[in-house]
């Protein structure tokens, strides 16, 4: 009998075992993609509080930036912090799989593939963690992307303009900066982590990309993104040095990128 696509994901995304999530994850995946599901639009999704038991989660203003150092530690928590954003974006990428129904079939297979690339993304950061002698859940973490969640979890249009063009497009900037101020370290891990930002960043392209598509799919025609990120602020949505060339890749025009260049989000 084929298990049901909404309720079978639900089970997936409240799993707080990571190692059980994932493996459910891989045999429903592989159902998916093998159209042994069915899909029941008329089913009703719930929230719930979704945060690990094992991590202390704060507010953004609450999170001290680890200053760039050659201390082991200094580099776990910066490791750590990037970890927490991939661990989130799993089950964002879940979330909006589970959460929006009677839409065409490539906005599951969209976020499925996200979903599994997000999970290597973690699994590569995790890997990272323990070759310096820590975990993920050692450091406190900001909640921005659960409050983002929530405040979207209405509007697909808002989830992804708001996550997936918004926060996610911010990662992208993010992503130089980053990888600059952790080759500055003398640690020999440097190597392996300029190759797993590598593939980050080449897949976050990707599905900012898909955010874009989607937002358009969903939006409102005059609907523009700069006032979508004026709207929620809080958010921060825009990255404080732009990354054009990930941006113009990922969908933005230049007309929009050279427009939040000009605005203080901060």
């Amino acid at each position: 009998m084929k298990k049901e696509f909404f309720s079978t994901l639900e089970n997936i995304l409240y799993e707080q075992d990571f190692q059980t999530k994932v493996y459910k994850f891989n045999d429903f995946y592989e159902n998916f993609k093998q159209n042994n599901l069915i899909f029941n639009h008329e089913f009703k999704a719930i929230l719930k509080d979704n945060s690990r038991k094992d991590l202390i989660l704060v507010h953004p203003t609450r999170i001290r930036r680890p200053k760039f150092t050659n201390s082991t530690q200094a580099l776990a928590k910066t490791l750590h912090s990037i970890a927490h954003i991939e661990f989130s974006a799993i089950n964002l990428a879940l979330d909006a799989s589970y959460r929006f129904t009677n839409l065409p079939l490539k906005f599951y297979t969209d976020w499925l593939e996200v979903t599994n690339e997000e999970i290597k993304h973690f699994m590569l950061l995790q890997k990272a963690l323990e070759d310096l002698g820590y975990k993920y859940g050692d450091f406190a973490a900001h909640d921005n992307l659960e409050l983002a969640l929530k405040a979207t979890k209405d509007s697909l249009s808002l989830r992804m303009g708001v996550v997936h063009r918004g926060l996610e497009a911010k990662g992208l900037d993010a992503n130089p900066f980053v990888q600059k101020k952790l080759q500055s370290n003398n640690h020999p891990i440097k190597s392996y982590l300029k190759e797993v930002l590598d593939i980050i960043l080449n897949d976050e392209i990707k599905h900012v990309s898909k955010g874009d598509f989607w937002w358009n799919f969903s939006k409102k025609d005059d609907e523009q993104f700069i006032d979508l990120c004026k709207k929620f602020k809080q958010f921060s949505l825009v990255g404080k040095s732009i990354n054009e060339e990930a941006r113009l890749k990922a969908g933005f025009s230049q007309e929009e990128i050279k427009a939040l260049q000009k605005i203080d989000f901060y």
